[in-house]
């Protein structure tokens, strides 16, 4: 099945609003715990980038697992963001780790010129030039930067995007479903990554399928 680009931004408040509430639990909340078990040894303090944070979900999860991490999170979508800064706020004693910042990349005004650890959860699909992701990974990452990049993968038909569609966001909002089915058929198979990451000159980094919709882009900056 071809790729079907889908929007970049969520924009609107609805779509954001929706997306802010969705139950991403069985989900997100492995991703910590498999940054955990790929990195074992890694720095106890750090500076995370977390490019594509949107309503900052997957951030707090990783913020909570790391209690000496502190976070930049970026998003171009203002109506993301404001649902971010709204959990920040219920979430007090973590906000004094986080800076959000409004901006498209490349150009977002990120704040440092390297990271420790740069974070993309759920965005690679939702880019119309999957280089913009990973060349702005390399240009704020150095020798030693943890990456780690989990996403949707593109099922091989409409059929079964639609069965998975049903079965992970069957009991969801419409307009939650209709954004699932269409990030499925905009997100990129492991193939395609593996060309992505050897145009990008980040070949080392490994890909690795996690569920029957998602996949990993890991390593260490050499």
């Amino acid at each position: 099945m071809q790729r079907i680009v889908e929007p970049e931004l969520m924009s609107a408040e609805e779509q954001a609003r929706a997306y802010a509430q969705a139950d991403f639990e069985e989900a997100h909340s492995s991703y910590p715990k498999l940054f955990s078990e790929r990195f074992p040894r890694r720095r106890k303090r750090a500076f995370v980038l977390d490019l594509g944070c949107g309503p900052c979900d997957v951030t707090l999860r990783f913020a909570k697992a790391n209690p000496t991490y502190t976070f930049h999170a970026v998003d171009g979508s203002a109506a993301m963001l404001k649902f971010g800064r709204a959990r920040l706020v219920r979430e007090r004693g973590l906000a004094r780790r986080f800076r959000l910042v409004e901006g498209f990349i490349p150009g977002a005004p990120i704040p440092r010129r390297s990271y420790d650890v740069i974070l993309s959860s759920s965005f690679l699909h939702h880019l119309h030039d999957p280089q913009v992701l990973w060349q702005t990974i390399r240009q704020y990452a150095r020798r030693g930067t943890i990456v780690f990049v989990p996403d949707l993968r593109r099922p091989s038909s409409r059929a079964k995007a639609e069965a998975m569609t049903q079965k992970h966001s069957g009991t969801e909002p419409e307009i939650l479903k209709r954004d699932f089915f269409n990030s499925l058929l905009a997100a990129f198979t492991p193939a395609e990554v593996r060309r992505q990451l050897k145009q990008a000159g980040l070949s080392d980094l490994t890909i690795e399928t996690i569920t029957d919709r998602h996949l990993l882009v890991f390593g260490r900056m050499k």
